[in-house]
């Protein structure tokens, strides 16, 4: 029999921050909704900066740190309330450019993804990327599906002959879903959950998988500070994902209810207790904390 969930509901990031000199927060569904920040966020974080604590802000975004940095700039989130930013995008490139999936590739993504294949100064020599068609792909760049409203199924009959190759999928965020203001948009994690299914292989570089870790360790680094494990919190709405990253890294997580998770946790202001055990309960987690917005 498993043990109910013990995690502690609390009211504000300040009942807790004296315990922590690293924050890895999560963006959508913490920071902002992808059109505003959430401003009782902003202030939490900034609270945090004044503590001498350090904000990494982790994403699952499958661009550049750059332009994720250019897009909260866009929707006005201030840069007072963090130090730096550790995206998935940035994980897979690396691995891109270091030739995990060849050098011709068949691209999946926006426009605006086409930003993952610029030059990418952490990789020494990097392979010259080309893109083609599938049928000549060594390799598939999974950004998102160019329709992310569209049922990820369209895609099956498109990797058939991917999978028979033996042509691997990386996929630059393993979100399966994401809340654009009130709807919600399939991810590359959708693709590439469906692309495993079907019998091929998926790479994975954001949350909860290790090398969007490792790549925070190196940001970190670069800023003179530690990661230690012990004095580091994640915070994060996405269970499988933030949570279970934290978990996989040893380190005490706040999950963030009233986002992915809203209606399952009961969450209007905060979670309903009862509500929240079962839903963690039935996850298989067990967070440190709970909140239902970062405030």
């Amino acid at each position: 029999m498993r043990v109910p969930p013990v995690t502690r509901i609390i009211e504000s990031l300040a009942e807790i921050w004296d315990g922590y000199d690293v924050l890895l927060c999560d963006l959508w569904g913490c920071l902002h909704d992808g059109r505003r920040p959430f401003r009782s966020a902003v202030e939490a974080l900034r609270g945090a900066k004044a503590r001498g604590i350090t904000v990494v802000l982790v994403t699952n975004a499958p661009r550049s740190r750059n332009e994720v940095e250019r897009q909260l700039d866009r929707i006005g989130l201030p840069r007072d309330c963090w130090d730096v930013i550790t995206s998935s995008g940035d994980s897979a490139r690396a691995a891109m450019f270091r030739g995990e999936a060849g050098s011709r590739v068949w691209f999946i993504g926006a426009e605006h993804d086409l930003s993952v294949f610029e030059p990418l100064r952490i990789v020494d020599n990097p392979v010259k990327i080309v893109r083609t068609e599938p049928k000549h792909a060594e390799g598939i760049v999974c950004c998102g599906p160019e329709d992310p409203y569209a049922d990820p199924e369209t895609y099956r009959s498109r990797f058939a002959d991917s999978v028979e190759r033996g042509v691997p999928l990386l996929c630059f965020n393993p979100d399966i879903m994401v809340d654009i203001g009130t709807r919600r948009q399939w991810c590359a994690g959708a693709l590439a959950r469906l692309y495993s299914g079907m019998g091929g292989t998926s790479h994975y570089f954001g949350k909860p998988h290790p090398p969007i870790y490792d790549l925070a360790r190196q940001r970190l680094g670069v800023l003179g500070k530690d990661f230690t494990a012990s004095r580091t919190l994640a915070i994060g709405d996405g269970i499988a994902t933030d949570i279970a990253g934290a978990v996989g890294e040893g380190i005490d997580a706040l999950f963030v209810t009233g986002g992915l998770a809203a209606e399952e946790t009961g969450t209007s202001e905060q979670p309903d207790p009862v509500a929240l055990g079962d839903y963690l309960e039935r996850e298989n987690y067990d967070p440190a904390y709970s909140i239902g917005f970062l405030r």
